[in-house]
């Protein structure tokens, strides 16, 4: 999986960017690296997202062993991510594995749960899950 910055955040960054090396240092590699907040932009962004795709596929790969190949795959992928993410805040490898885990399995839960929630009950959520897997 691949950081996933929102316009905005293309934007803030480019403008930075443009400001500090002209339109020479306007590439999308080095603008993706200079988010700031890496992982919280994963969650805000994961967790503020329309989730019917997500369980659609899901849905699927119970009753089709090549859909649920592909959704093993993914969930590794997403996990080594998250892994990544984690030991660059500082975690020691096995601590950012098993918090890569169970965040995984909180966004799953929240996939595969009833209606969305409203933008203002979720950020406090997203900012206390952070703090959580970031201790």
């Amino acid at each position: 999986m691949t950081e996933q910055l929102s316009a905005d955040d293309w934007i803030k960054e480019g403008l930075k960017a443009l400001g500090k090396g002209g339109f020479t240092a306007l590439k999308a590699d080095p603008l993706a690296k200079a988010s700031d907040e890496p992982l919280k932009a994963l969650l805000r962004r994961t967790f503020g997202a329309r989730l019917d795709l997500e369980r659609a596929v899901r849905n699927w790969a119970a009753f089709d062993a090549a859909a649920q190949a592909a959704v093993r795959a993914i969930d590794r992928r997403r996990l080594d991510y998250i892994e990544a993410l984690l030991e660059r805040r500082g975690l020691a490898p096995a601590m950012a594995q098993a918090r890569a885990q169970i965040l995984y399995w909180t966004f799953l839960g929240f996939a595969l749960s009833g209606p969305p929630l409203p933008a203002a009950r979720l950020k406090p959520l997203l900012d206390e899950i952070l703090r959580m897997v970031s201790a």
